[in-house]
């Protein structure tokens, strides 16, 4: 039987590419998709979100939710690593809807549908899942899993020295996640930086004009090579979302420990970052498990093989 989820994003060329492997998995039935702000503001990431869903155009359509995003955030976004629209400045076109679903209703109406049975991907800043938490505090015992791609453990940030983008976006939700009474798998920056996609990718996957997800692919990868290569310095990209949906398809290609975490919301220089209680006697109870190693080829090969499905799924 294949497994609930929800991914909650701000798309996001990594996150497209999430969203490309998880809608074409057999194993996965992904009942919604909502958007947060984060690499683009809320409206862009609502749009690029419907953009995705109408373009891709799955064999089994999930509901749609829109986020407002936070009431106050950090003046950073993602687009200098994925476009001034968030996907390589393609401007998806989309239909205009008669009803727009609230990200966090739609969490708690899907949660609250299937007991239990719901994993939730969050790929961006976790504003949505905190919302839906305070709207409906019953829902923090009814859902599955919380896989969170964000944090660092022991390596440098992403957007400042000490802080990951989507924990830096929006402190608050993310301590209010941390902090929930939820099974949750965390995926850090730790892990997401072992695996790096050569230039070689796109030759793995084939171009069939006939497939909207290779058409989209092709769009976006050469766009994010060159902006890794002009902002990162690197030849290669990071997939950070993707991977972190790689731990939902194959949780055991990754080593986890238990931890116990959470996160600064007011520091000056340390906002968003990250902190684990490590020492031999700690204080604070383990919240969490939290990706410590991955098997890099086995991963890579996951995404690979997904992204091949999304193409010949998605004709």
């Amino acid at each position: 039987m294949a497994r609930k989820v929800i991914i909650d994003c701000d798309p996001g060329i990594d996150d497209a590419v999430a969203l490309m492997v998880a809608l074409f998995d057999a194993e996965l039935d992904v009942v919604a998709v909502t958007s947060t702000a984060g690499n683009v503001p809320a409206d862009q990431a609502g749009r690029n979100l419907q953009g995705l869903i109408e373009r891709l155009d799955p064999p089994r359509r999930p509901r749609i939710g829109v986020g407002s995003g936070p009431s106050s955030a950090p003046p950073v976004d993602g687009t200098e690593l994925n476009g001034s629209d968030g996907l390589a400045n393609l401007q998806l076109v989309v239909s205009s809807l008669h009803q727009r679903h609230p990200a966090e209703k739609l969490i708690c109406d899907e949660i609250r549908a299937a007991p239990e049975e719901v994993t939730i991907v969050a790929l961006g800043p976790m504003t949505n899942i905190a919302r839906a938490l305070q709207r409906d505090p019953t829902i923090a015992s009814q859902i599955g899993r919380i896989v969170i791609m964000g944090g660092a453990v022991n390596c440098v940030g992403s957007v400042t020295p000490a802080a990951e983008f989507n924990c830096h976006f929006d402190a608050m939700a993310a301590r209010i996640v941390f902090k929930s009474r939820t099974t949750k798998t965390l995926i850090p920056l730790d892990v997401t930086r072992q695996a790096t996609f050569g230039l070689d990718l796109l030759d793995q996957l084939p171009n069939l004009e006939s497939s909207p997800a290779s058409q989209l692919l092709h769009q976006l990868l050469p766009f994010v090579y060159r902006s890794h290569r002009q902002v990162l310095g690197i030849e290669g990209i990071f997939l950070h979302d993707a991977i972190a949906l790689a731990a939902v398809l194959n949780p055991e290609m990754f080593e986890m420990e238990e931890m116990a975490g959470d996160v600064e919301t007011s520091g000056e220089i340390t906002l968003g970052a990250t902190i684990f209680d490590r020492r031999e006697h700690r204080s604070w109870a383990t919240n969490m498990e939290v990706a410590t190693k991955i098997d890099i080829p086995q991963v890579q090969d996951c995404l690979v093989q997904g992204l091949r499905a999304a193409i010949r799924g998605a004709r």
